[in-house]
């Protein structure tokens, strides 16, 4: 079984951003801020954009290498 950082690589992409804590969060930013070691490394912000919308072009590419 795979956690952290790298996900849960079940197939299940509703659990993918699951937290040291068992919560899930909705966002990149939100899910890396939760393994950020106390005092060490800055707070991401918020992502400046939808990967899937900007990139729209790649994503049957995507979907296909999943």
């Amino acid at each position: 079984q795979v956690r952290g950082l790298c996900g849960t690589y079940n197939w299940n992409q509703q659990d993918e951003f699951t937290t040291p804590a068992g919560d899930v969060e909705t966002g990149v930013a939100a899910f890396a801020n939760k393994y950020r070691a106390s005092g060490e490394c800055p707070a991401l912000g918020p992502v400046p954009f939808e990967p899937c919308d900007a990139f729209a072009e790649r994503r049957e590419l995507a979907e296909a290498a999943c």
